[in-house]
């Protein structure tokens, strides 16, 4: 949208011509002198002060040269040519008008002098065009600003994900309305539009009588349903207008976030930038990325003459925004948040995150409806539970354990005198005495927690790190890596050990450990491919040989453990299921549990997390084999 301001304009008298004959020296002296203080009062935006053959001059000139008030000037004096026998001067000026950091409008003038009177001073026989050039008796200045087009977010191979979309604006025309009506018609549109109605009647009567008293904006496609009972209220009015959208509301709308309206917080903490009345980006990668995908505004200036056409001057054209680029893949996003809503509105807060080993490419990075608009799937801190066996695996195998070892799996273990046990529904067939594999497989606590004293202080820390966790890199948006601190305690040694204790991460720090086991590297996860990010490696990488055991271990997960439920699902499919007590336990005693699920297939990765549910096979697992098919 552009904006117009104009100024008004009275009939100015003058000339102004161009000569060559030079007078006296002294006469020459003056009018220089005289030229001097009118360029000097022009760079001030007034002719105050600047002797005039028609005083008349003077407030016209401060009436059209109004809408540039705000515009610095300057104004230098270039030739002085004085035509002696005729009593005038021509005086050529250079003007430059910074209209943007970047933009100068910049011409030359010729403005006339004459001599006259008993004492034959000097004035200045002011005219429109010596304001600028073509400006004609009768004319108004106006400025315009020149909206630059918002870049498109993009996803994988180019796929556009957020670009300009129709929708609709609701509201209420105060020109069809006045009186008491105003604010009858505010409460019924806000009933309709199910918005808050003594904040609508509020604007509504405070804006003006011929405002447009915006309620609600809604996709075109979801408008539909709406319009039958907006279009019985008196005053009532659709706007169609178009905004940044993604395909779905629900589309990564977390991380992708939306464009609004600035707040004043926004204009007052931009230094200029952004204006009262902009389209800026208010949350996500729309926020942080604003002055890339907003470009540049532009500048015209425009003259209306006495028939009402507009001539433009000068114009500095808008720069467009640039396009940010993302590797979502959009069917992937989109099934993924098929799958979250699928549980229903009232359902746990969920998330899934999906990662490509082979070169760290963020596919997917979805958050169900329970997460009520939070990034969970980045931001997240959540225990993770035995989806951390993974790390605690790797930590072992380092310290010498096989995956063909046999280790101890007793039902309940009790260390500096708190007791440990496995899951409620654990295969008893897992019990006892099992091979490492099977031990992992089955998800045993006690085998894991009883392996303890195997490990050093730092080992399991430095295991994470192997695999991508816990360890912090600028991604170009907000990202949970979780921590693996040092235990303090013998029980909290333990409890890490099965991602418990103070053991923490996002569902995005778990897809990156699957991802690092599948890529037999620590996998630097990429979403912006164009922010360059420097990895260090770790002090300790993961070797072929470990890769290749954790492979085998989740693997077995599959084949012979708590995830065989995707035994059937096409390609070789790796996991490990995880369950994390926390909160206050209810009446029964029973402790609230997140539910977790990783897997890899391929070049594919995958982290499912569930905020509140049975077990990482039973509620997660669904919800992963649903992605993974």
């Amino acid at each position: 949208m552009r904006s117009l301001r104009l100024g008004i304009v009275v009939a100015l008298v003058g000339v102004g011509s161009a000569c060559s004959a030079i007078g006296g020296e002294d006469d020459q002296d003056t009018a220089r002198a005289l030229a001097d203080d009118l360029a000097s009062a022009l760079s001030r935006h007034t002719l105050d002060d600047v002797p005039l053959t028609d005083e008349s001059a003077r407030s016209s000139f401060a009436e059209v040269v109004a809408p540039l008030d705000e515009v610095p000037v300057s104004v230098s004096v270039g030739d002085v040519q004085e035509v002696e026998e005729e009593g005038r001067a021509d005086v050529t000026l250079a003007w430059r008008w910074e209209l943007s950091d970047a933009a100068a409008w910049q011409y030359e003038t010729s403005v006339g002098l004459t001599r006259g009177g008993d004492d034959e001073t000097w004035s200045v026989a002011w005219s429109p065009d010596d304001l600028a050039p073509d400006l004609a008796e009768g004319d108004t200045l106006g400025l315009r600003t020149l909206t630059p087009a918002r870049g498109d977010i993009t996803g994988a191979d180019g796929a556009v994900l957020v670009t300009e979309r129709p929708v609709l604006r609701y509201g209420l025309d105060k020109t069809k309305v006045d009186g008491a009506q105003v604010a009858r018609s505010a409460r019924r549109i806000a009933r309709v539009l199910d918005v808050d109605a003594p904040a609508l009647v509020a604007r509504a009567q405070a804006m003006g009588p011929e405002a447009f008293v915006e309620a609600l904006v809604l996709r075109e496609d979801d408008a539909l349903d709406v319009l039958p009972a907006f279009r019985r209220v008196p005053g009532a009015l659709a706007v169609r207008d178009s905004l940044p959208l993604a395909p779905t509301r629900e589309f990564a709308a977390a991380l992708l976030g939306r464009v609004g309206p600035a707040t004043a917080e926004l204009v007052d903490s931009s230094e200029g930038r952004v204006l009262a009345g902009d389209e800026v980006g208010l949350s996500g990668l729309q926020a942080r990325y604003d002055e890339q995908l907003t470009g540049a505004r532009g500048t015209a200036v425009v003259a209306r003459g006495a028939d009402d056409a507009l001539r433009t001057l000068f114009e500095a054209p808008a720069v467009d925004g640039a396009d940010l680029a993302t590797t979502l893949d959009p069917g992937l996003q989109a099934k993924a948040e098929r799958i979250l809503a699928a549980a229903g509105a009232d359902a746990p807060a969920s998330a899934l995150v999906a990662i490509r080993p082979s070169d760290g490419a963020v596919l997917a990075a979805a958050n169900g409806p329970g997460a009520a608009g939070s990034d969970l799937a980045s931001t997240g801190q959540y225990a993770p539970g035995s989806t951390f066996k993974v790390v605690s695996a790797l930590a072992l195998l380092r310290s010498g354990l096989r995956p063909d070892d046999v280790v101890s799996c007793p039902l309940t273990t009790v260390v500096d005198g708190r007791s440990f046990k496995n899951y409620d529904d654990y295969p008893a067939s897992a019990l006892g005495d099992v091979t490492f594999t099977r031990a992992v497989a089955s998800s045993c606590n006690t085998a894991m927690i009883g392996n303890a004293d195997r490990l050093r202080p730092g080992d399991l820390s430095a295991a994470a790190a192997a695999l991508g966790l816990g360890v912090d890199h600028d991604l170009g948006f907000p990202v949970y890596f979780g921590q693996v601190p040092p235990a303090e305690t013998e029980t909290g040694a333990a409890a890490d050990m099965i991602g418990q204790g103070t053991v923490l991460a996002s569902p995005f720090a778990m897809a990156t450990v699957a991802a690092s086991v599948q890529a037999g590297r620590a996998v630097l996860p990429v979403l912006l491919p164009d922010h360059a990010v420097t990895q260090t490696p770790p002090d300790r990488p993961l070797t072929p040989a470990e890769s290749s055991d954790l492979r085998g271990l989740m693997r077995a997960v599959v084949t012979e453990g708590s995830g065989q439920f995707l035994l059937d699902v096409p390609g070789e499919v790796g996991a490990k299921t995880g369950t994390a007590e926390y909160g206050e336990p209810d009446a029964s005693g029973a402790l609230p549990t997140h539910t977790w699920m990783i897997a890899t297939r391929g070049d594919l990765a995958v982290a499912v997390f569930v905020e509140n549910g049975q077990s990482g096979s039973q509620t997660a697992g669904p919800l992963l084999e649903a992605f993974l098919r």
